[in-house]
């Protein structure tokens, strides 16, 4: 087991419309909920932040301005077409907050950052 817990974001519709309107090659397919949700990126936290709840709530409470941009930033690079202004509010109508707190590292040896 490695000292960390899993946060993942799970989009929810008003994401997804975002997504489909905004996309300039839009041909009327668009994204669905279960493309968005198929392979999603993981965040690593303290198991400190996401020992309760309640931590875990203050701690997205802090960070959700950097998960918001890092989700955006998969979908669209140029930050001009990002939604304004990134709210808690916002974050919390587009995304549900999934965290788990057992991670087993199967693999051992070192674990190597690439400085994202």
């Amino acid at each position: 087991m490695i000292n960390r817990s899993a946060l993942l974001l799970k989009y929810k519709e008003p994401a997804i419309q975002w997504i489909t309107e905004t996309d300039p090659n839009n041909d009327d397919r668009g994204v669905t909920l279960e493309m968005a949700n198929n392979d999603r990126t993981v965040f690593l936290i303290s198991e400190v932040d996401a020992e309760t709840d309640d931590a875990l709530q203050a701690w997205v409470n802090r960070n959700y301005k950097e998960l918001f941009e890092a989700e955006l930033e998969e979908w669209y690079t140029d930050a001009t077409l990002w939604p304004k202004p990134l709210t808690l509010k916002l974050f919390r109508e587009w995304f549900d907050v999934e965290c788990h707190s057992v991670l087993i590292d199967t693999v051992g040896g070192e674990i190597i950052d690439d400085g994202l």
